[in-house]
């Protein structure tokens, strides 16, 4: 802007200097005519008054009147006076020796007064030795021209007094330069002050500072472009910080989304992708973005079904299996994405894993293929053998007790499994309270053991408590962690063959008391690993009817660590037992 304030003052200068000089060339010329128009019309009248005075005959024949009759007329020298006969020959000049000068037939002044007019010419004397302005008028005798009388006069001091005038305006000129330099400088900041703010603040704008104003108060043209200007950045900060918020918004339900979100544009490259999508492709999103769908997605079907809602704009729902990074089952929404022109312009795809969903559906039909089994066979036997009483196999009372016998066995199965169904489904909705208490874990694992002696001494098992020191205490729910040892010791006596050892180990730290039953059992194989927390899930399904089980034990456990806020898991190799560690905290 220094440059633009520079530029205006040179700009302004010059034109003031331009006026100056076409003034003073004016006024120069109007006066240098009005002084030749003076000495013009002066040197006239005194070469006519001369003229008038010899036009006469014998004066004009005879020299010496004529030098007296001259002198008479015109006694001062001021004018140069030269009388000139037709023939060009000097009769009288009062400032020079007749004698002396030449034939003057050539002069321009002389040839006009021999032709009836008043001559005029301005030129150099070299007899003088500066400008003189000659002025020629006829001489009359009668109707004849005998000759010319011109008056001369010096232009030195019309020249001088021009010179001075170009002085005096020259010096004018650079004062006023000076003078106007200060001035126009003053006028040229306080004009180009408002231009300078209201360009930072532009500028600024530009940079994105809405905050800046121009503080300018004048009430002209620049005072309402200012207003204009800081109406503007205003009403910018405002629609910058909505659209900051919506993009804010926009992006914190974008990250915070459980689905995914991805853009495609027309060129089928990936714009936007939203975290969801890194988890669901296993890339990072800065790797994606930029990348054609069909590279970038690694699968097929989804980029089939993009390439159809880009080439037919239209709305539709899909379900897609992706294998990469890890097999998903995806319920996956495509819509074009339409410009405010109504052009479609790209596709947004929202996808939902819905991997859980299939899976726990599939859990739910086992689950209720499972229930339906379970209850199927009691039932059957309570019914066949019913059946076979009410034939007359009551008559045989050995049978009949028989009979009954297995009645009662099966109906005490129904029973316990559907106890075990109602306690998973109340565990489940966290319906059973809890009631922490101080509870000695030694003490309350051997109270289970003491519950299990039986069985396991039926099958020969040693079980081997864990160390009765130092104490462990923990706040929790007694009856809870019971029956989480009682089930996973259970589980344990069931499927440990004949001979083998349990062993009940314990390990406490300051905020956790880990919990492991290590038996020498049956194992469970590695693919079986992820279901055997199902409900009615059996590794061995022969082996675990004979026990007696339900198939609910292990789900049972799962939920009760988890309500005590805790977690279990499995290690174990087929063959040669398992491990369940159940992690319970302090308080």
């Amino acid at each position: 802007m220094t440059r633009f304030r520079i530029k205006l003052t040179l700009t302004i200068l010059g034109l003031i200097s331009l006026v100056l000089l076409l003034m003073g060339m004016y006024f120069a010329k109007v006066l240098e005519n009005s002084y030749l128009q003076s000495l013009h019309e002066l040197l006239s009248r005194e070469s006519k008054l001369i003229a008038q005075a010899i036009r006469f005959p014998d004066v004009f024949s005879d020299r010496a009147v004529l030098e007296e009759r001259v002198l008479q007329v015109a006694p001062t020298d001021e004018v140069r006076l030269t009388v000139i006969d037709r023939d060009g020959l000097v009769l009288y000049d009062n400032s020079t020796q007749v004698k002396e000068m030449e034939n003057h037939h050539d002069r321009p002044e002389f040839l006009a007064a021999l032709h009836g007019d008043t001559g005029i010419s301005r030129r150099y004397s070299e007899t003088l030795g500066h400008d003189m302005m000659y002025v020629a008028v006829p001489v009359m005798q009668g109707t004849e021209i005998v000759g010319a009388v011109r008056s001369a006069m010096s232009m030195k001091d019309i020249t001088d007094t021009i010179h001075n005038m170009w002085y005096s305006l020259l010096t004018g000129l650079l004062v006023t330069l000076v003078v106007g330099s200060i001035v126009v400088s003053r006028i040229s900041f306080s004009i180009i002050r408002p231009i300078e703010e209201i360009t930072r603040v532009a500028r600024n704008i530009t940079q994105r500072q809405y905050e800046s104003r121009v503080r300018i108060k004048a009430k002209d043209e620049i005072g309402q472009l200012a207003g204009a200007i800081n109406f503007m950045a205003s009403s910018l900060e405002q629609q910058m910080y909505e659209i900051s918020e919506n993009q804010q918004r926009l992006s914190g339900v974008l990250t915070n989304m459980t689905s995914g979100v991805i853009f495609i544009s027309e060129q089928r490259r990936i714009m936007l992708v939203n975290p969801a999508v890194e988890k669901l492709l296993g890339t990072p999103g800065h790797e994606v973005v930029g990348k054609l769908h069909i590279e970038a997605g690694k699968s097929f079907g989804l980029s089939q079904y993009i390439d159809r809602c880009l080439d037919k704009s239209e709305k539709f729902r899909e379900e897609v299996h992706i294998y990469y990074p890890q097999e998903r089952v995806l319920d996956v929404n495509f819509a074009p994405y339409i410009n405010f022109k109504g052009e479609a312009r790209g596709v947004v795809v929202v996808l939902h894993d819905i991997t859980d969903i299939r899976r726990l559906e599939k859990m739910r039909s086992d689950f209720v293929a499972n229930v339906s089994h379970e209850l199927r066979t009691p039932i059957t036997s309570i019914k066949g053998f019913t059946e076979t009483l009410l034939e007359g196999a009551m008559q045989d009372e050995e049978t009949c007790r028989n009979f009954l016998q297995i009645i009662s066995d099966e109906s005490e199965r129904l029973y316990r499994m559907i106890r075990d169904i109602l306690d998973l489904s109340k565990i489940e909705q966290k319906r059973i309270p809890l009631h922490m208490h101080q509870v000695h874990l030694q003490e309350l694992i051997s109270s289970a053991v003491a519950i299990m002696n039986d069985q396991a001494n039926r099958k020969q098992l040693t079980i081997t408590l864990p160390s009765q020191t130092p104490d462990i205490w923990l706040m929790t729910d007694k009856d809870c962690l019971q029956q989480i040892i009682l089930n996973l010791l259970s589980n344990a006596v069931a499927y440990t063959s004949d001979g083998g050892t349990i062993t009940i180990h314990t390990e406490k730290d300051t905020k956790q008391v880990k919990i492991q039953v290590i038996d020498t059992g049956i194992g469970i194989p590695e693919k079986d690993i992820p279901r055997i927390f199902e409900r009615f899930y059996r590794v061995d399904k022969a082996r675990s009817r004979d026990s007696g089980g339900t198939g609910l034990g292990l789900a049972i456990v799962k939920h009760l660590v988890e309500n005590l806020h805790g977690h279990i898991t499995v290690e174990s190799k087929e063959g040669k037992g398992t491990t369940f560690t159940a992690t319970i905290p302090l308080v």
